[in-house]
């Protein structure tokens, strides 16, 4: 039985061979896995994969039967453009001689509604594509690459697939930083810059408005995830705080809506900075306009800054003021042309622009062409008459004043036509240009070509376009990152105008690449003032930050600088503390001289100190006048005038000494404060050490036989008080040498220094005091001495 088995399918085999070989012209046509395709045939076919309609239709599979067609929803009119787009390229390549001549580009478009399944599903359905005959014998068609699709998600899944046959993927719009990876996506190319690009823009946009608080929304894909990892990662290097993170699901609900319209209206965040396309904001913007949530200044990433979609009269109260980095965009007049000779009817057929013509003109065609497969034919109670005009309506889809994804179809479509031109050129001979791999010593045959034999070219692609811009990949396969800042600007029909404000390209230096007219800005509100979005406001000069435990360093409470302390600048996180001759003013702004304090006769205590010591000279002027007067009488001879007026005289002198301490010390004034209290002191307790001695010897003399009186005569007296004085005087003298001037008393802690004399060493000022010291015990000593004698003297008179 297995022989039979055998040799039956032997036979099978041999008779589909010899009716290869006798019919070459027919080959077995393999069926696209999905109908829903806009194509035509020529030397090589580009395969272009669009979103055009942007959400699938929810299906439920029982698993009892094959699966059918996957239904969509949502016709995009900006992708449909995108479409035609790359049918106008390519058939303007097709009529330039200069460019791939006798070479005919064909197309195959498909769509893959935004869905990862669905764009698989193509990606298979092009690289098995129904064989075709060439020279007698069968071939795969020359369908070399795949342009597309528009998400980074969705090209990130396709790109995985075609890895697997090496075929190369260009995509228009796919953004996302991680596609660079060349050891996951080696053959993926891309004419939309990185997000690298754009994180690092959006970061010093937002740092150099002050916004140091701020709010990220993105879509729940590559493209959004990354994006806001991206710039998370760049603003918090620059300072800025992150408020909230919320992610917007692919398949949003009411109460998910409310959630993040929520938590955007009750963050204190003014600012947020949205990465997503424009399908996924769009019911995020619905909620905001049911809840009437304003006073927010929205900052837009490239996928939907520019999408008419968002920016209608009835969201524009809410967006006004959006401010976000675009696509370069480009002027193409013939585009608009060739968008509003649209025929449905006209071959190739096109099942999309049925759909289109229906939806736009609310008719149905009359006609048995089928219907795209990937939606539902819509039933219109008028009927098309063929007079309908594109021209005479006004939707996105024929509205060519912001053609900037539709610029990056520009560059893919022809620098695939210039890698393909590159090839053409190739000298047989040369073995393939840079190295490609060829099927035979010679340069690929374009006839036959397979994918990986483009891929070299495609690295090497570099031109100028029409448009004055040069195009090229770098060794990740991105272009160079080049955007325009747009500003939603309000128009007077109320519609939004889209401002270039400025632009930034990253091969420009660092200071060069970001560069805006801030003066053309309107934020939120029609506002020229930039919205302010702090956590916490900003420290003023003579503050610092002092940050909140468990919170954001961004959020931060103002604390005055302590005294001594100063922040000249706002949003200093710690003071500076002043020099040691310096203080802080009460602002705590900058630091001034310290005040100078000392003893002056403005002061209270000065005052008082003054008053007292003339006080004291007056009253001893006053008892030497009576002293005076009374000088001949008996009491003031025996009490030894001479020594009672020097007494006199030097206590005046003592008390007047008291005002050189008070007022601005001077060089002189320190060196004669001293001198004169020392000598006027000294003088002063000489004599009354002199008149002590002498009552002490007089009680002395009233012992019999005691001749020790005579010795303490006046003369005797006056000797003593010079001897005293003139120990005095050169030590008070001498002591100059250790007075050079005044001196600061600086203590850092205080708001002022003490300006005083500068003390002599401790030895010096011995030396200078000793004299003085010395006479105080012994003054003190004789006088006990007296008040004994004087004790035991009033005794006897009161015995008697």
């Amino acid at each position: 039985m297995g022989f039979l088995l055998g040799l039956l399918s032997a036979l099978c085999l041999c008779a589909a061979f010899m009716r290869t070989a006798s019919e070459p012209e027919d080959c077995a046509r393999w069926d696209d896995l999905d109908t829903a395709v806009v194509h035509k045939d020529g030397h090589v076919v580009l395969a272009g994969m669009f979103p055009i309609h942007s959400k699938g239709v929810e299906q439920e599979h029982a698993y009892k039967q094959r699966p059918g067609r996957r239904k969509c929803r949502g016709f995009n009119l900006r992708v449909f453009r995108w479409s035609q787009a790359m049918i106008f390229f390519i058939e303007e390549i097709n009529r330039n001689p200069a460019l791939l001549p006798n070479i005919t580009l064909g197309y195959r478009l498909y769509d893959t509604c935004g869905l990862e399944q669905l764009s698989v599903r193509t990606a298979l359905s092009v690289i098995s594509q129904p064989l075709k005959s060439w020279g007698g014998r069968c071939v795969s068609p020359s369908l070399p690459l795949i342009i597309g699709d528009s998400g980074s998600t969705l090209s990130m899944a396709i790109s995985r697939v075609l890895n697997l046959n090496s075929v190369p993927l260009v995509s228009y719009f796919a953004s996302c930083a991680c596609l660079s990876d060349k050891r996951q996506f080696p053959y993926f190319f891309r004419t939309i810059p990185s997000d690298v690009n754009q994180a690092d823009a959006l970061a010093r946009l937002v740092r150099h408005f002050g916004w140091t608080w701020v709010g990220t929304m993105g879509a729940d894909d590559d493209y959004g995830r990354t994006g806001i990892d991206m710039f998370t990662a760049e603003v918090t290097k620059l300072g800025v705080c992150v408020a909230f993170r919320v992610i917007i699901p692919k398949l949003p609900s009411s109460e998910s809506m409310r959630e993040i319209v929520t938590i955007i209206r009750d963050s204190t965040a003014t600012v947020i900075v949205a990465f997503a396309i424009e399908e996924d904001i769009h019911p995020v913007i619905q909620e905001i306009v049911r809840q009437n949530v304003t006073g927010k200044q929205w900052v837009a990433s490239e996928a939907w800054v520019t999408s008419t979609l968002i920016s209608t009269r009835e969201n524009l109260p809410f967006l006004d003021g959006t401010i976000g980095f675009a696509i370069r965009r480009a002027e193409m007049p013939e585009l608009k042309q060739f968008l509003e000779t649209l025929n449905p009817l006209a071959e190739p057929h096109n099942p999309f622009a049925r759909e289109f013509w229906e939806m736009q003109f609310q008719c149905s065609l009359n006609t048995t062409e089928p219907f795209a497969s990937t939606t539902e034919s819509t039933a219109y109670n008028n009927t098309c008459t063929g007079a309908e005009r594109i021209q005479d309506t006004d939707s996105i889809y024929n509205d060519v004043s912001q053609l900037r994804v539709t610029y990056n179809m520009h560059k893919a479509v022809y620098s695939v036509a210039h890698a393909l031109h590159n090839m053409l050129m190739c000298q047989h001979g040369g073995g393939g240009r840079g190295g490609a791999r060829t099927l035979t010593s010679g340069c690929a045959d374009i006839h036959t070509l397979q994918p990986w034999q483009i891929v070299q070219y495609l690295k090497e692609v570099s031109y100028t376009n029409l448009f004055g811009d040069v195009v090229h990949f770098d060794a990740n396969g991105d272009p160079v990152g080049s955007y325009d800042i747009i500003n939603w600007q309000k128009n007077g029909d109320g519609s939004v105008k889209y401002v270039t404000v400025g632009r930034f390209d990253s091969s420009l230096p660092l200071q060069q690449q970001l560069v805006f007219s801030q003066r053309d800005i309107v934020w939120h509100g029609a506002h020229r003032e930039v919205p302010v979005s702090v956590c916490s406001e900003t420290c003023p000069t003579g503050y610092r930050k002092a940050s909140r435990t468990g919170q954001p360093v961004c959020c931060y409470d103002c604390v005055l600088c302590a005294e001594g302390t100063i922040s000249n600048c706002t949003d200093q996180p710690e003071c500076i503390p002043c020099p040691e001759d310096f203080w802080s003013n009460k602002k705590r702004d900058s630091c001034v001289v310290k005040e100078i304090e000392f003893l002056s006769y403005t002061e209270s205590f000065g005052m008082a100190l003054a008053a007292m010591a003339i006080l004291g000279a007056l009253s001893t002027a006053a008892v030497a006048a009576i002293f005076l007067w009374h000088r001949r009488s008996p009491i003031v001879r025996a009490n030894n005038s001479e020594l009672s007026f020097l007494l006199l005289l030097s206590l005046t002198c003592c008390f007047l000494c008291v005002l050189t301490f008070l007022g601005r010390p001077s060089h002189w004034g320190c060196r004669l404060r001293r001198t004169s209290f020392g000598i006027s002191f000294a003088l002063c307790l000489s004599c009354l050490l002199s008149k002590t001695l002498v009552v002490l010897m007089a009680f002395q003399a009233t012992l019999p036989g005691n001749s020790v009186a005579r010795w303490f005569g006046p003369t005797q007296q006056r000797l003593g008080v010079l001897v005293c004085v003139a120990v005095q005087v050169p030590q008070s003298v001498c002591s100059k040498s250790c007075l050079p001037g005044t001196r600061k008393a600086i203590k850092p802690q205080f708001p002022a220094c003490c300006f005083d004399c500068v003390a002599c060493a401790a030895g010096e000022i011995s030396n200078q005091t000793d004299a003085i010291v010395s006479e105080i015990p012994t003054c003190v000593l004789v006088q006990h001495k007296n008040r004994a004698r004087e004790e035991v003297w009033n005794f006897s008179i009161l015995a008697v």
